[in-house]
């Protein structure tokens, strides 16, 4: 039976993941990992791609326009359907997972972590960025939120699991993309994450590493453009995959998930899977 860990790093445009990421690179040089393009809904923007990853519907359907009007969705999504086949979930996001897949409005003291067995996020742990600004990110270290994804594989059994983080987007935002900072950031980051692979995988996990969209040359993302739109795709897993010429559909993801783990897919996910079961 497929466990799975999807891997959400905010904002990385796909030159950023080929020309930085020594670590993901050498996987995939060696054979271990494959590496493909995947192109984000419009708007790209974070918010209305974090909708449209977990339901496969577009922003034009679920109605989540930006990063402003967050409210529980009505459509089923990858928790809700893992959750029904009697499969335990995971999440160390942003709070708006939360929001959109468990409950909103997201309280910080309810909220913040949660064990609850009907699900559909079996086991919860949140951060929020409140206070987020150009000069002071807000953003958790990258190495906690691993470690915290990891304890809930360990010690609570999860299936499937999802950790978002918004480093880089932040950075990006606050630097832009062709800078000595930004360098540095996917370096460290790139980094931090490669001994948990590692682990996730001798652990049993299939694991994908990918983005929520890209981010432009003046850290812009939103709109049509193949920087802002566009971001690697890492597989380590061994379903097969469409050809290096084709990009991905994000719409796509949701229903590939279920497919690959043995669960159906419902009728409000119409893009085809690209994994197999």
């Amino acid at each position: 039976m497929t466990k799975l860990l999807l891997i959400i790093l905010d904002g990385v445009p796909y030159r950023n993941w080929r020309r930085l990421f020594g670590n993901l690179e050498g996987w995939v040089e060696q054979g271990h990992a494959r590496v493909r393009k995947m192109r984000a809904v419009l708007p790209s923007t974070s918010a209305s791609c974090y909708a449209s990853i977990h339901t496969g519907v577009p922003p034009q359907d679920h109605l989540i326009w930006d990063n402003a009007d967050i409210r529980r969705l009505e459509f089923p999504d990858v928790f809700s359907e893992l959750t029904r086949a009697g499969r335990k979930t995971g999440a160390v996001t942003h709070s708006y997972w939360s929001e959109f897949f468990n409950r909103a409005p997201f309280d910080v003291v309810r909220d913040i972590e949660y064990d609850e067995p009907e699900g559909p996020i079996t086991h919860g742990r949140f951060h929020t960025m409140r206070g987020y600004g150009h000069a002071n990110q807000m953003t958790p270290a990258d190495y906690d939120l691993f470690g915290t994804l990891t304890r809930l594989c360990e010690v609570k059994g999860i299936d499937y699991g999802i950790l978002h983080t918004c480093t880089l987007d932040s950075m990006g935002h606050r630097f832009f993309h062709d800078c000595e900072e930004m360098d540095h950031a996917c370096f460290h980051l790139d980094a931090i994450l490669a001994p948990f692979i590692h682990r996730w995988r001798q652990d049993g996990y299939e694991v994908i590493v990918t983005a929520d969209h890209g981010q432009d040359a003046r850290g812009h993302h939103g709109g049509t453009g193949e920087e802002q739109r566009d971001f690697a795709f890492y597989y380590f897993g061994n379903s097969a995959l469409p050809g290096e010429d084709e990009v991905l559909d994000q719409l796509a993801l949701a229903p590939s998930i279920l497919t690959r783990m043995g669960v159906p897919v419902p009728s409000t996910m119409t893009a085809k899977p690209f994994f197999t079961p």
